[in-house]
């Protein structure tokens, strides 16, 4: 089982570069808003609910899908509600069940990042969409987050998001799985 966890600063491109990874492998895609929207829809961001649930959403997918050999593609921004041990505690639930996990870091200049993020597709995904409020975020040190140890680090204003795709497939030697990962498959 691989992990493959791309991690970077909002408007990055991680869910553009996971969705062609996805296309190319057929893993399932399990993006960092599906957890955070799942759990903000009851509790405020930041608070002590919503970070308890969001660590133990993200851990226990990743335990399920290591536990069935599953790979896994997953999106993350690092920022400073995320508990200090997430990156330990992720690598030990996956490596319990012989899995691997595949750290990828996407990087872009912060007036690129300011360029992306008023694009009309993040607010429509409920994403950060304001320059505005990314520059107060940056100023009060919101993206701070302890140094993730990066197995490939690629910058996502050199490299368009197919040809990120097509790096980590070789650096990682991923093989796609036989068939594409269905939501809802039809019954027996």
């Amino acid at each position: 089982m691989r992990l493959v966890f791309i991690f970077g600063p909002a408007a990055c491109g991680k869910l553009t570069v996971a969705k062609a990874l996805a296309a190319r492998t057929n893993y399932p895609l399990f993006h960092n808003h599906l957890a955070l929207d799942a759990v903000a829809a009851v509790f405020p961001f930041g608070s002590a609910p919503f970070v308890r649930l969001r660590h133990l959403y993200w851990l226990a997918m990743f335990e399920e899908a290591a536990r069935e050999d599953r790979p896994l593609i997953f999106t993350f921004a690092p920022e400073n509600t995320v508990p200090s041990g997430f990156i330990e505690e992720t690598k030990a639930v996956v490596e319990r069940h012989g899995g691997e996990v595949c750290f990828v870091e996407l990087t872009v200049s912060p007036e690129e990042q300011d360029r992306r993020v008023e694009n009309p597709d993040r607010k429509a995904s409920n994403k950060l969409h304001s320059v505005e409020v990314l520059r107060r975020f940056r100023a009060a040190g919101g993206p701070a987050y302890r140094s993730i140890p990066a197995d490939l680090v690629i910058d996502t204003e050199a490299t368009p998001p197919d040809a990120a795709a097509e790096r980590i497939i070789e650096a990682f030697g991923l093989a796609p799985l036989a068939s594409p990962h269905v939501m809802y498959p039809d019954p027996e």
